[in-house]
C-alpha cells in the first residue's frame, strides 16, 4: 500500500530529522494560523485548531510524504466572503461539505482532472488572491479605526482612503518593526522562522514602550482558550446544504488545486511521487473532521511544505509532529498570545501575499502577448474586482474556447497532387494551382484533429473544390490523430453526397478515427475495400475504377507520368466530364 511506501527504510535517524523539522514548521505555523483566521473574519484560535486537527490528519491520511496541511492564504477571500454572507456556523458546514466533495473526488479517482486547469487560470486567481490579501492588511498595518469590512475590493479600498486620518503612529511603528524582522531574519538566520521573531520583538516593543496604544488579539477577540473546543456537530438540513453547495464546491476546488500543486512542488524538490487521489481523500477527511472542532477549511500549504523539506523531513511524521507542537503551545502558552498586536499580524500576511503572487510567472505570461495573456488578465481582474468563483468559471470557459480556436487553426484540409519530379511520386499540396489540377481524382491532405471546432472548415474546403464531380475522392488522413462525433457526422455527409456520382477512398486512417467510424457504421458505408494503408495503393485502386478510354488528359495517372488538365480545360470540359462519369 502507498502509506507503507511513505515509511520505506524508516529509521531512528529518520525520526530525529522528522521531529526537528516538525518542531520548526510547527513554530512557523502558529502565527500564520492565527493571521489567516483573523483575515478570514473569524477568531484567531480557530486558525490554531485548524493547524492542529487538519495538520495531523492531512499528514496521516494524505498521499504525500512531505505535505503540511492547515489554513492558507489562498482561502482568505473565500472564507471571508462566506462569513460575511452566511456566518461562522455556516462556514463550518460549508467546510464539512467541501470535505465530502474532496473525499468523493479521491474515491472516484478525479485527482488528475484538477491538474488540467490551465496555468494562466491558476496564476491569475492566485495573483488576484494575493492582491486581495495584501490590500486587506493595510488598515491593520496603519492602525486605522472605524473601518467596516466589505466583500468588494473597491469598497474596502474606499474605507481605507476615507479613514486615513485615523492612522495610529504606534501601530505603524509596531508593524514596521515586525516587517523588518520578517524580511531580515532569513538573511542572517535562515533556520529561524522570521514571522515568529517578528511577532516576538514587535510585541515586546509594543508592551514595553507604549502599552495600551495598539489593538491586540486580546482587546479585539478576547483571551485565546488553552484547550481544544469540545466536539460540536453543526445542525445540517437540506435547505442549508442547498444554500451552501456553491461555497462548498469552491472551497473543495480551491483546496484540491492548492494541495495537489503543493504536492507536485514537493515531488520536484525531493524526486518523489505523491498519490493524488489519496491526497484528495486525506484532504477531504481532514476537512470533514476539522469543523467539528471549530476549525476552518484547510489545504496543503506550499510554503510550510517547502520549509518542512528544507529542514530534513523524511516522512509524514514531520507533519504530525508539527500539529502536536502547535497543540502543546496552545496548552501552555495560549494566554500569552492575547498580547500580540494586530499590527504585528499585518506584515506577516503581506509577506505571504507577496510570496504567493507568482509575480515573475505573471509577467512572463503577459509578455507573451498571446491568448494565455488574455485569460491570465481576465482571471486576475475578475478575482480582484468580482470574486474567485466567477473568475475561475470565466477563465476556464475562455481557455476552452481559445483552445478550440487554436486547435481548429491547426487542422488543415488542402488539395494535393503527385509531384512528377519526385522519384517516389510524393503527393504535395504545392502541385495544385489555378492552372494545374486533375479532373479525375481529387486528393486531399487532411492534417490535425477532426473535431467540432474544425469540422465545418473541413466540409467547406472539400465541397467547394469537388463541384466538378471528379470520379474519385481520396482523403489522406494519416495526420488526423483523433475524430469526434461532429467530425464523423461531417465526413458522413461528404461521403453520402459524393457517393452518388463517385467513389470515396481513405488512406492512412489512424486507430482512434477508425474506431469512431466502426462504432457509427460509417466504415461499412464507405466500404472496407476503400481503406488503404498507403496513398499509392489508393491511387492505383482509383485508376482501376476509371475507364481509361474515356479519360480526358489523365490516362496515365501514375506518379510521374500524369498529364493533368489545366483549370481552363477542366471548365471547358465540365459538361462532358459530367456526362461521361
Amino acid at each position: 500500500m502507498f502509506i507503507d511506501k511513505r515509511f520505506h527504510h524508516y529509521s531512528i535517524g529518520s525520526l530525529q530529522k522528522d521531529l526537528l523539522s516538525g518542531l520548526i514548521v510547527g513554530v512557523i505555523a502558529i502565527p500564520l494560523g492565527m493571521a489567516f483566521a483573523i483575515a478570514s473574519g473569524v477568531k484567531p484560535e480557530y486558525g490554531i485548531y485548524t493547524t492542529i486537527v487538519a495538520g495531523i490528519l492531512i499528514s496521516l491520511l494524505g498521499g504525500s510524504k512531505y505535505q503540511i496541511g492547515g489554513p492558507t492564504g489562498a482561502f482568505i477571500p473565500i472564507l471571508f466572503g462566506i462569513v460575511m454572507t452566511y456566518g461562522y456556523e455556516n462556514l463550518l458546514i460549508a467546510g464539512f461539505m467541501a470535505g465530502v466533495i474532496l473525499t468523493l473526488m479521491g474515491i472516484f479517482r478525479l485527482g488528475s482532472l484538477i491538474k488540467w486547469i490551465p496555468r494562466p487560470v491558476t496564476i491569475g486567481f492566485t495573483a488576484g488572491i494575493a492582491i486581495t490579501i495584501f490590500a486587506g492588511q493595510i488598515a491593520s498595518f496603519l492602525g486605522l479605526t472605524g473601518i467596516k469590512k466589505h466583500e468588494e475590493f473597491i469598497l474596502n479600498l474606499k474605507e481605507i482612503v476615507d479613514h486615513l486620518d485615523t492612522i495610529n503612529l504606534f501601530s505603524l511603528i509596531t508593524a514596521a518593526i515586525c516587517l523588518i524582522m520578517v524580511l531580515l531574519t532569513p538573511r542572517f538566520a535562515p533556520k529561524v522562522p522570521g514571522p515568529l521573531i517578528g511577532l516576538l520583538i514587535s510585541t515586546c516593543v509594543s508592551a514595553l514602550f507604549y502599552p495600551g496604544h495598539v489593538a491586540t488579539i486580546g482587546t479585539a477577540y478576547g483571551e485565546i482558550p488553552s484547550t481544544l473546543p469540545e466536539l460540536h456537530i453543526p445542525s445540517i438540513n437540506i435547505d442549508v446544504m442547498i444554500k451552501l453547495l456553491k461555497p462548498a464546491f469552491v472551497i473543495a476546488m480551491l483546496g484540491g488545486i492548492e494541495s495537489l500543486l503543493s504536492a507536485v512542488v514537493a515531488d520536484g524538490m525531493t524526486n518523489s511521487r505523491h498519490n493524488s487521489n489519496k491526497e484528495l481523500i486525506g484532504q477531504g477527511i481532514a476537512n470533514m473532521i476539522t469543523p467539528l472542532f471549530g476549525g476552518i477549511p484547510a489545504t496543503g500549504a506550499l510554503a510550510r511544505t517547502a520549509t518542512n523539506i528544507k529542514n530534513g523531513a523524511v516522512s509524514p511524521i514531520s507533519g504530525i509532529t508539527h500539529g502536536i507542537v502547535v497543540f502543546l503551545v496552545l496548552l501552555f502558552l495560549a494566554p500569552k498570545a492575547s498580547y500580540i498586536p494586530l499590527a504585528s499580524m499585518a506584515p506577516i500576511l503581506m509577506v505571504v501575499a507577496w510570496n504567493m503572487s507568482e509575480r515573475k510567472v505573471f509577467a512572463q505570461i503577459v509578455k507573451t502577448k498571446s491568448t494565455d495573456s488574455i485569460v491570465l488578465l481576465v482571471t486576475f481582474l475578475l478575482t480582484v474586482f468580482v470574486n474567485l468563483t466567477t473568475a475561475v468559471e470565466i477563465g476556464l470557459v475562455m481557455s476552452a474556447i481559445l483552445f478550440v480556436k487554436r486547435m481548429s487553426d491547426v487542422t488543415t484540409t488542402a488539395k494535393a497532387l503527385p509531384n512528377p519530379e519526385h522519384r517516389q511520386g510524393k503527393v504535395e499540396t504545392s502541385m495544385v494551382t489555378d492552372t494545374h489540377d486533375c479532373p479525375q481524382i481529387s486528393i486531399f491532405n487532411v492534417e490535425g484533429p477532426l473535431f467540432f471546432g474544425a469540422a465545418q472548415t473541413f466540409e467547406k474546403t472539400i465541397m467547394e473544390t469537388i463541384n466538378y464531380h471528379p470520379k474519385i475522392l481520396l482523403l489522406r488522413m494519416s495526420k488526423v490523430p483523433l475524430m469526434d462525433t461532429t467530425g464523423e457526422a461531417i465526413l458522413a455527409s461528404i461521403v453520402k453526397h459524393f457517393s452518388k456520382s463517385g467513389i470515396v477512398l481513405v488512406s492512412g486512417l489512424n486507430s482512434q478515427p477508425e474506431s469512431v467510424l466502426h462504432k457509427t457504421g460509417l466504415f461499412e458505408l464507405i466500404g472496407q475495400d476503400h481503406f488503404f494503408e498507403h496513398t499509392g495503393e489508393a491511387i492505383q485502386y482509383g485508376l482501376s475504377q476509371i475507364n481509361e478510354n474515356r479519360c480526358l488528359g489523365c490516362k496515365h495517372f501514375a506518379f510521374r507520368e500524369c498529364k493533368q488538365l489545366s483549370a481552363n480545360e477542366v471548365v471547358d470540359n465540365r459538361a462532358k466530364l459530367t456526362a461521361t462519369f
